[in-house]
């Protein structure tokens, strides 16, 4: 027979490789929230999710169980055949540790197909990670990159994170950008997908002597960031990039792409408008509408962005402050670096 683990054994093996986790919700499950890193191996589809669902509420649980006794059987060969082919120790969640991971786990085992399952489910691994978020306490140093919008903030917490830097990218894990343009192209993450894979960053860099964020505010597109990390964040030292604007410009062009997100891009701008001098905010947004790019960048930048960077620096204590004054992301890396690296 199968085995039950708890979510503290399952992340512990998770971590050390030794375990590949299943995800036997249905795929609109999954793609809402998983644990970080899951396959899915549906027990049931959305359709078939729902119409048992509707059975067990209109009808009784019995008669929601054989009816899905009845499209699992069908589907049981493919299912298993699912399993065989991943190498390895396995383990396996549905929502509440019920009726589907408790299932598979069962005919896996009696297929000879070793599994765990976890205890309490989703719900469980969820509730575990609140409560982690809630207590944790972040005691290494804190080094926040900021600096006007297309400073390259990002690409240059990038560069430092391939090198091996301990940093967290808040804005990675939210899957948004962070401004009123920042789910462009991209599909935000939720608060419970935000939390798990913030949690696995935070464990992961725990023993660093240091850590290596971007100056975000509360709220980054759909996700809260956790008090803690603000707290950190206004604490920290705080590497104030200065950049040119051309070479800002530049960056926001080739990470937004506004050609081919032309409609989005009007429609988020028509969000702030009216917080724009009029005059200027009707050129943007012509310039918008006529493809050119560079001219609206420019003034957003210089009518909108910076003036509201600005007020935000002013809360910073002035020793706290490290002015990094570079020409591109280059030498704002290489400046960087060398700051960092006196500082191991």
């Amino acid at each position: 027979m199968f085995k039950d683990i708890s979510v503290t054994e399952l992340i512990a093996l998770k971590n050390k490789g030794d375990l590949t986790v299943i995800d036997v919700r249905s795929p609109s499950e999954f793609l809402d929230s998983t644990i970080p890193g899951s396959m899915n191996i549906p027990f049931f589809n959305d359709e078939e999710r729902a119409e048992i669902g509707t059975i067990y509420k209109q009808v009784n649980p019995q008669a929601a169980k054989e009816r899905g006794l009845e499209i699992i059987s069908a589907k049981l060969p493919a299912f298993v055949k699912e399993f065989s082919k991943i190498k390895g120790k396995k383990a396996v969640f549905c929502w509440r540790g019920g009726m589907r991971s408790r299932t598979s786990a069962t005919v896996l085992s009696l297929m000879g197909i070793e599994v765990f399952r976890l205890e309490g489910g989703y719900r469980n691994y969820r509730n575990s990670v609140v409560e982690k978020l809630h207590s944790f306490q972040i005691t290494s140093d804190a080094f926040v990159l900021n600096g006007n919008t297309g400073s390259g903030k990002t690409t240059i917490l990038h560069r430092l994170a391939n090198e091996g830097y301990p940093t967290i990218d808040l804005e990675g894990l939210a899957k948004h950008r962070g401004s009123i343009f920042g789910q462009i192209g991209l599909t935000p993450h939720n608060q419970k997908t935000f939390d798990a894979l913030l949690l696995e960053e935070l464990e992961r860099l725990k023993c660093s002597p240091y850590i290596l964020f971007e100056g975000e505010s509360k709220r980054i597109g759909k996700v809260m960031i956790p008090d803690f990390i603000i707290d950190k964040k206004e604490s920290g030292t705080q590497l104030l990039i200065e950049m040119p604007i051309e070479e800002r410009v530049k960056h926001i062009l080739e990470d937004y792409q506004p050609w081919e997100h032309q409609e989005e891009c009007i429609s988020a701008f028509l969000r702030i408008k009216r917080r724009i001098h009029t005059p200027i905010a009707k050129q943007i947004q012509t310039d918008l509408e006529l493809k050119n790019y560079d001219s609206a960048v420019r003034y957003l930048l210089e009518y909108y962005y910076d003036p509201l960077y600005e007020h935000s620096t002013k809360q910073y204590r002035a020793d706290h402050i490290v002015t990094i004054k570079a020409n591109n992301i280059d030498e704002a890396v290489d400046k960087i670096r060398q700051y960092l690296n006196t500082k191991k």
